[in-house]
């Protein structure tokens, strides 16, 4: 039979595991529970298994038995991020987490289940494999770098050699119409940089401003002058986002605080935007603290780099795509995504491809459903079969054509 009837006969089994991951997310890059669940589904079949030491991530490899031409046997690398978010579910299903200020909000608990649904396939095809297969179950891709940690530990080598492909799915509650698989060469997520300032003054009281040094009216000029000199020093063809989350100071209307404190996160889409912005941004909010006659503590951290596909390993995926599903469930993307992705270090070592997919309701309006890491994102478990097919031909079918290469 073929891969996606196979898939459709695992379904019930990856609603039961999705819906269980649901109930009981986890954060950061210790995930007990979750573990135990991936363990479960994996018991029985003939994969070698390898638990982090820094995290709770599970590696499991495949050895394929097909006869193969060279020493040089190939490997594939297929990754699922597990991990949830802080935020308290709101979307009413009759699985909501039951997990105090916790949710899979980003659909985390699809690409586990769809995972460890193509272990399944993967192991009933195990004699066609002329090359070995990697599962990559990482924790801690919320902004906890969990793909560094997987990578230190050797995730990229596990087969015994680097692997030579690396695929990834990423599930969407808005965007692309229910079912769609969406993919973008070269660049199709923005890197992820940290920015906390704190601004340094002199408290006193709220009547008498110029006997103190008012760090609130300077951090409130940074935050408009950092937009502004995006707009004026950056080319719109080579975008940078920027938003402050965080603007905090004071206790009391009539108080001065003594200092005030900005967190911001900041998009870029090319290495070169990045290393300007990191020059530009201290820069600019030193010079402003200087014209208040204030201090100022910048702190421009690098976190996730942009996200790049490789292109001929996108041209596989949506031949893949095209294959298993028809031309119609391929939306190639113009232009990327200003989200991140820790996913972004196994493409910076490995060629390989990002590939999205639409779980928004069948009938939903896409354009108005609610987004990812909202606490009213919804995830239609419909989609699970076919993602479980597209890891596991990914993977069938590209070692077959690594093997014939050799």
């Amino acid at each position: 039979m073929s891969i996606t009837t196979d898939a459709k006969e695992l379904q019930a089994e990856l609603v039961q595991l999705r819906r269980e991951l649901h109930q009981e997310p986890e954060t950061g890059l210790q995930l007990p529970r979750t573990q135990e669940k991936v363990l479960k589904a994996l018991d029985g079949l003939p994969f070698e298994i390898t638990l982090g030491k820094s995290t709770t991530s599970v590696t499991a490899v495949l050895r394929g038995n097909a006869p193969y031409a060279s020493a040089a046997k190939p490997a594939v690398l297929l990754r699922a991020d597990m991990d949830g978010l802080p935020v308290q579910e709101r979307t009413g299903v009759e699985f909501s987490s039951k997990i105090d200020g916790a949710m899979h909000a980003c659909g985390h608990d699809l690409h586990t289940a769809m995972l460890a649904g193509a272990a399944t396939l993967l192991a009933e095809r195990r004699d066609q494999l002329a090359g070995d297969v990697v599962l990559m179950f990482q924790p801690g891709e919320e902004g906890w770098d969990g793909a560094s940690h997987m990578i230190a530990e050797g995730v990229l080598d596990a087969a015994g050699r680097r692997a030579d492909a690396a695929y990834g799915m990423h599930v969407f509650s808005a965007l692309e119409p229910h079912g769609r698989f969406a993919t973008k060469s070269g660049v199709m997520l923005s890197a992820s940089d940290a920015l906390t300032v704190t601004v340094l003054g002199a408290g006193g009281h709220g009547s008498a401003p110029h006997i103190a040094k008012d760090p609130v009216t300077a951090a409130a000029e940074m935050v408009t002058a950092l937009q502004v000199m995006i707009t004026r020093q950056f080319n719109v063809f080579d975008p940078v986002v920027l938003t402050v989350g965080v603007l905090q100071a004071g206790t009391k209307r009539n108080i001065i605080p003594e200092s005030a404190s900005i967190e911001a996160t900041i998009r870029t889409f090319s290495e070169s935007a990045r290393e300007r912005m990191m020059t530009a941004v201290p820069t600019l909010l030193k010079g402003i603290a200087s014209a208040h006659g204030l201090e100022v503590d910048v702190d421009y951290r690098h976190e996730y780099p942009a996200t790049v596909n490789d292109g001929d390993e996108t041209h596989t995926a949506e031949k893949t795509i095209e294959n298993l599903f028809g031309s119609s469930r391929l939306s190639r993307w113009a232009t990327p995504l200003s989200g991140s992705e820790d996913f972004s270090r196994v493409l910076a070592e490995v060629p390989g491809t990002f590939v999205g997919l639409s779980a928004v309701a069948p009938g939903a309006d896409h354009t108005a459903a609610a987004f990812n890491h909202s606490p009213y994102a919804a995830f239609d478990d419909a989609v699970l079969s076919d993602g479980t097919a597209l890891y596991a031909e990914l993977a069938v079918s590209r070692i077959a054509a690594l093997a014939s290469a050799h």
